[in-house]
């Protein structure tokens, strides 16, 4: 009985290590690339602040101007274009209003940056269109859809992604020590840095693999959340205890109180300071300038800590009236555990969540996930190939004995 049980075990590991070696064969270029240029975009916000001294203005006591006042800035260098989205920033920062678009089918985007105290221009920012090149949207594409038309590289990512998490688990049962004696946890846990390049090699595949894999598994999944709708579907029904994740629509203005509010453009000053009324310590706020249907309510997101994206709170207006509408989760704080986690998923990707020690954690992971494919051609090439079976000099003489003998007849 216990021979066959063991006969069963090793059949087993056997499917687990091929399962191992073929997945990770197949999908590695993509793990590779996916993970490298995850360590490009780590501190893309700090790398663009440093490089880009108009994101941010002189501290003044006094209030920001109101949104129609930068719209009417912005329009200036923007002639007949309509803005898609208007953020202030906090007291350091400036504001921008932002143009998003298609160019000869590719997608562009264009910034006006503006003092917020004064309205004042600072800079127009093109980052996509032709003849332009944003190192840092060439990373994310790469990242998101490998450089391929996103319909294409999003499901190869997505695919690959999921067979990284496979391949953690396959991972975890090969590291797994046969026997818990103090030779094998040695080996398990530490890196022989003294060894010949392939036990080197081979630790840090088995044994750094292993030290990240809780954090390379949350990184996986996080990334999985929007690869896949059913993914992040299955997601939300497990962590909010079997509910559907929601639709996410925004409430409609009273169409039929149309005409109350002069235009658009007041409507969205009055928002605005109703916002700011409400969220006096706020780190920053976006709002979308510009309604494309009469239903269209009014929608400014507030955001609490500077850095960071999940902890914010959703304000709806009808245009007309405007009245304020509470909808499920639009604050972080009364929202669900599943909601919450949903809204947190970006910044634990990036390691935002942390700041920037956790920015640098991310960095990191994503090295490591980048090296496992790399350490793990290594190990199986190293040992495909089979040394050549040296001669000893006692199979020299066995060899020549028979010659000898001739000679001597």
């Amino acid at each position: 009985m216990n021979s066959k049980k063991k006969n069963s075990r090793s059949a087993l590991r056997k499917l687990n290590d091929w399962l191992h070696l073929w997945l990770g064969l197949g999908s590695g270029i993509v793990v590779f690339i996916v993970s490298i240029t995850g360590c490009f975009y780590a501190f893309q916000q700090e790398i663009k602040d440093a490089l880009e001294p108009w994101r941010f203005v002189e501290v003044q006591h006094k209030p920001f101007v109101p949104p129609s006042q930068l719209l009417d800035t912005a329009q200036t260098y923007m002639p007949g274009q309509t803005p898609t989205g208007l953020t202030y920033s906090n007291q350091e920062g400036a504001a921008a209003v932002g143009y998003e678009g298609l160019e000869n089918g590719k997608h562009t985007f264009t910034a006006v940056f503006m003092n917020p105290y004064t309205g004042e221009f600072l800079q127009k920012q093109q980052a996509l269109g032709e003849g332009q090149f944003d190192f840092f949207q060439f990373v994310l594409d790469g990242h998101r859809a490998l450089w391929l038309p996103y319909e294409i590289g999003r499901p190869i990512v997505g695919i690959a992604t999921l067979i990284f998490l496979v391949l953690l688990v396959t991972g975890l049962v090969m590291w797994w020590p046969r026997k818990w004696n103090k030779t094998n946890v040695k080996k398990s846990f530490n890196i022989k840095w003294n060894g010949s390049f392939k036990r080197v090699n081979y630790d840090l595949h088995n044994v750094v693999g292993f030290y990240s894999l809780l954090f390379a598994f949350v990184l996986a999944v996080t990334g999985l959340v929007w690869s896949f709708g059913w993914f992040a579907d299955s997601l939300y029904y497990v962590t909010s205890g079997g509910e559907a994740m929601p639709v996410h629509s925004h409430p409609h203005s009273d169409v039929s109180r149309a005409g109350m509010a002069s235009d658009t453009v007041s409507a969205l000053d009055k928002a605005w300071y109703k916002t700011l009324a409400q969220e006096p310590d706020a780190q920053g706020f976006f709002m979308t300038p510009t309604l494309e249907h009469a239903d269209d309510a009014i929608e400014v997101i507030a955001y609490q800590d500077h850095g960071s994206w999940y902890n914010r709170n959703e304000y709806y207006y009808d245009r007309y009236t405007l009245e304020h509408y509470r909808v499920k989760g639009d604050k972080y704080e009364e929202a669900s555990f599943a909601d919450q986690l949903y809204m947190l998923n970006y910044d634990i990707h990036i390691g935002a969540v942390w700041g920037l020690p956790g920015k640098v954690l991310a960095f990191f992971l994503s090295l490591i996930c980048a090296s496992l494919p790399v350490t793990g051609f290594l190990v199986w090439w190293n040992k495909k190939k089979k040394p050549k079976a040296s001669i000893t000099a006692a199979d020299h003489q066995r060899k020549m004995k028979p010659q000898a003998g001739i000679a001597k007849v």
